[in-house]
């Protein structure tokens, strides 16, 4: 038997979400406040033990206004209460129907996935309510009012949802139903006017039903290994391999040969005793004491094998290689002396072994199913572990072809995902219209299914290598370069501070492979700002520019720099910015945003036609950047002119502090054989140095990195950009934190 989905409805963020699980093992990924640890909540609520299980606080926020509206209106209204629910359906083969004939709607089983629902919903609504009511109308009577006529103090309850704040537990219960799969749509929504039956009998509730058929464990992130501030909470590797010994391991009383060590020993040690403390013995046993003839006091061990390893045995670790006999052997350091990364991965495999076999020990009812909930792995190991850390858990666990083992895996680390695409399940927030804030769960397998092999293959690729960590953004910034990326910190800084309280995710991809992201971004919901390159180039069949067009050597700072014609695109020839007919080589603008090739068409693009509105099909809001006309002032000429690439719009944006000789170290600085050149000129030696063979990018920018702040500005067309993603991003980000602040 497999958990094949879950569907969750009003709980936290997830108002009504459908999650699909891998047979094997579910990685939960999202930025934070996206829901992923409620989706692992919810089964502690549902299925742990106590009473206090639920608080009002756990419906989605939308639940409340609709408690206190049902809760004022007179007469009654007849809407129901919001209730909590969770769907939970399972895969089962032929030899497991025994044990699930309580979740068959009918016995015409034919193979088809079997439900069941967990609902926490009203006892009796119309108890409820006379009951707050009651609370209410004797609360009335010591209500005052303000000097001002204003409402004042109003005891408890005043509200429905404050009522409910302390009598939850007491009006609500969880109900237990089975669901006919013929009754439900594709996406495991039900038809319109369908109602389950209640799942049990008078002799078999519904509570031990799903204790028969699930056992749900968690492994939480906070471990607390060796934490000497955790006030009584740590615990090394020691004290948990000596529970777990008690549980699992074979019990030294059944093992002959070490009860025979043990008691060889024990009378050795006794002799040693008695020989040690005989002279204070002697004097002690002289005192005599009143009621007790002759007193005599002996020193006795006790070996009891139960506590062997609890009390006097513990973890070391040994020197030198086990497999080459070495004089360093026999050197042991105790367990506290190792890397917390390795003590931590030892901690996790004892824990779900220890999981494993308290499942497997159950005599009685085994549950057909074991389901692992792993918090956040990645805490203390180090990358290399993270990368293989699902597929070596899955390969520790015992298999049994009866029985199935399952994990569901929550993280923030993209080294978890490294592998594949498709365990992955995305938790997106979203705002809706009408200002609530919730999540949706994407299966990332869909998407591979549905994307051509050739960008699912270089998505995948260029995940491992630069180990993205798209999933975990509540943005995305796609860059040109290395320019860019290692100076975006700076322009933020200067330009849209607020940015640096959001969690960005910058991707250097440059023109020709930041559209093939395109799916990705719209599938996951990622606002992104893509910062690219106007790229100008000669069109096919267009002739190399005249001599006026043409580089001149000889009177820069450096003689190799005259190399702009080189390749660029598909084989197509550089040209500045204002070429007649120039197009771009930049597929992004191409095929993404602006979706013009032309450059004077792209120089006349407005801000609607750079950025794409959210549509069903691509719901991410997206825009573009690159390079614009803007005034460029040198001495006392202005002229509108734009940049090819970043270097160019950047001299542009600072000229006369870039062409300063103290600014040398940039190599933007230009030098002609006139003193005062006109701006055409300047603009003509810019365009050559940026484009010539010798010009370092990355050393223009490691060069500015070191240079004040305050001295430069940021190109225009990058401060637009990142303006707007500050509109997007701290809007969403202050309503949320609001939301999370009332939870």
């Amino acid at each position: 038997m497999r958990l094949r989905s879950l569907r969750i409805a009003n709980f936290r963020r997830l108002k009504d979400v459908r999650i699909d699980l891998d047979p094997k093992t579910s990685v939960f990924v999202g930025s934070n406040n996206s829901g992923k640890t409620s989706a692992t909540h919810i089964f502690q609520t549902f299925l742990g033990a106590g009473r206090e299980r639920f608080s009002v606080h756990d419906f989605s926020a939308d639940c409340w206004a609709i408690f206190d509206e049902i809760g004022s209106s007179d007469p009654p209204s007849e809407k129901a209460l919001p209730a909590i629910t969770l769907d939970v359906w399972f895969t089962i083969q032929e030899d497991d129907l025994h044990r699930v004939i309580p979740l068959l709607p009918s016995l015409d089983w034919d193979g088809v996935p079997v439900g069941l629902r967990l609902r926490f919903a009203p006892k009796d609504q119309a108890e409820l309510l006379a009951h707050f009511h009651e609370a209410k109308t004797k609360a009335a009577k010591f209500a005052d009012q303000n000097e001002d006529g204003t409402p004042g103090f109003h005891p408890w309850p005043e509200t429905l949802t404050d009522y409910l704040k302390k009598c939850l537990n007491d009006e609500y219960k969880i109900f237990y139903y089975v669901l006919d799969y013929s009754n439900f749509e594709k996406d495991l929504k039900e038809k319109p006017d369908y109602t389950p039956h209640e799942l049990g009998d008078s002799t078999e509730t519904g509570a031990k039903i799903i204790k028969s058929l699930l056992r749900v464990d968690f492994l939480h992130a906070q471990r607390h290994l060796s934490d000497v501030e955790s006030r009584g909470r740590a615990e090394d590797l020691s004290k948990r391999l000596n529970r777990f010994y008690d549980r699992n391991l074979q019990k030294y009383d059944d093992d002959f040969d070490a009860v025979k060590s043990l008691a060889n020993s024990e009378a050795q040690l006794n002799a040693h005793l008695s020989k040690v403390f005989e002279p204070t013995l002697k004097s002690l046993n002289a005192l005599g004491y009143p009621g007790f003839a002759d007193p005599h006091l002996v020193i006795k061990s006790a070996f009891d094998p139960e506590s062997i390893l609890t009390r006097h045995a513990s973890v070391h670790y040994a020197l030198g290689d086990p497999g080459k006999p070495s004089a360093t052997e026999s050197l042991t350091l105790p367990d506290k002396y190792n890397g917390l990364g390795f003590k931590n991965l030892i901690y996790m495999v004892v824990e779900l072994l220890d999981f494993h076999q308290r499942w497997a020990d159950e005599e009685e009812d085994r549950p057909l199913l074991h389901l692992i909930f792993i918090e956040e792995p990645e805490a203390h190991l180090h990358v290399q572990l993270q990368q293989v850390f699902i597929r070596k858990i899955m390969e520790i666990l015992p298999s049994d072809d009866a029985f199935s083992s399952q994990l569901i895996v929550t993280t923030h680390s993209p080294h978890i995902i490294y592998e594949d695409f498709t365990p992955i399940r995305y938790f997106r927030r979203f705002s809706e219209t009408t200002g609530g804030h919730y999540s949706e769960v994407l299966n990332l397998s869909d998407f591979t299914a549905a994307e051509a092999p050739d960008t699912r293959d270089f998505l995948l690729q260029y995940m491992k290598l630069t180990h993205c960590d798209l999933f975990f953004a509540d943005a995305a910034v796609l860059v040109e370069g290395n320019v860019e990326r290692l100076l975006l910190p700076l322009m933020i800084d200067k330009e849209a501070p607020q940015l640096k309280s959001c969690y960005l995710s910058i991707l250097e991809l440059g023109g020709a492979f930041a559209h093939r992201f395109r799916k990705l971004i719209h599938f996951l919901g990622l606002t992104t700002l893509v910062i690219t390159d106007l790229d100008s180039v000669l069109p096919p069949l267009e002739k190399v520019p005249t001599s006026g067009e043409s580089k001149t050597s000889g009177d820069t700072e450096t003689e190799d720099e005259d190399n702009a014609d080189s390749a660029d695109g598909a084989g197509l020839s550089a040209c500045k910015v204002d070429t007649p007919l120039a197009v771009t080589s930049n597929q992004t603008l191409v095929q993404w945003l602006p979706k013009l090739s032309k450059v004077c068409d792209l120089l006349a693009a407005n801000a609607d036609a750079k950025r794409h509105i959210p549509t069903a099909t691509e719901p991410a809001k997206v825009r573009v950047a690159y390079q614009t006309r803007q005034s460029v002032v040198w001495k006392a000429e202005t002229q509108e002119l734009a940049g090819r690439t970043f270097e160019d719009a950047f001299a542009y944006e600072n000229l006369d502090w870039c062409q300063d000789l103290g600014r040398r170290s940039l190599h933007l600085r230009v030098v002609t054989k006139k003193l005062s050149p006109q701006l055409a000129e300047v603009a003509e030696k810019l365009y050559c140095r940026v484009s010539g063979s010798n010009f370092s990018k990355t050393d223009f920018a490691l060069a500015l990195m070191t240079m004040p702040q305050g001295d430069w500005k940021v190109p225009r067309y990058i401060a637009e950009g990142l303006h707007w993603l500050k509109d997007q991003l701290i809007v969403v980000e202050a309503d949320a934190a609001e939301t999370e602040a009332a939870t």
